[in-house]
């Protein structure tokens, strides 16, 4: 797919099938997330995937949005290896993994795949399951898989604003 149509149709997918997502193309996202930029080429962040039909059921402990998708990624940052700014009150790490989780999204929908980026989860729960000490900030969990059959994007999608209502030209 040309990149201008992955981003103009890629959508926040809310309801998968049962279908296991082959290999390569979990490689292909898992490599994108790898080659995303991040600041100082720091690469803080940290991917956990999980699957399996037992893990599934936790899951649906950590988050109330699984959706039915086989497998979710979990985005994180190790804390003790972020670029810390200039005036050090912020640093790169939740930035970072946010581009890596991005990437991650728009090469699924390049794969045929769906996604949903989530933020309604229990951290504890997340560690828990997937092992991640303390020193690492969980971002994000996508939800990964192929989309139900006759799922669309909601109508709201498509609609956006004009430019000119988000962006300013600095004169």
């Amino acid at each position: 797919m040309e990149f201008k149509e992955v981003i103009k149709n890629r959508y926040s997918c809310r309801k998968f099938d049962s279908r296991q997502v082959e290999a390569e193309k979990l490689e292909a996202v898992l490599e994108a997330g790898r080659i995303a930029p991040t600041a100082k080429n720091g690469q803080e962040q940290r991917i956990y995937v999980v699957q399996g039909e037992e893990n599934m059921a936790k899951m649906d402990e950590v988050t109330p949005c699984r959706y039915g998708a086989p497998m979710v990624i979990v985005v994180a940052y190790d804390k003790n290896n972020v670029f810390v700014y200039p005036g050090g009150k912020k640093d790169s790490g939740a930035e970072d993994a946010s581009i890596v989780a991005t990437h991650m999204i728009l090469a699924a929908a390049d794969e045929g795949l769906g996604s949903c980026w989530l933020n309604m989860f229990n951290d504890e729960k997340a560690r828990e399951l997937c092992g991640i000490p303390e020193s690492e900030e969980i971002v994000m969990l996508m939800d990964l898989g192929y989309a139900a059959e006759g799922i669309e994007p909601n109508t709201r999608h498509f609609e956006k604003k004009d430019l000119s209502e988000t962006v300013t030209y600095v004169k």
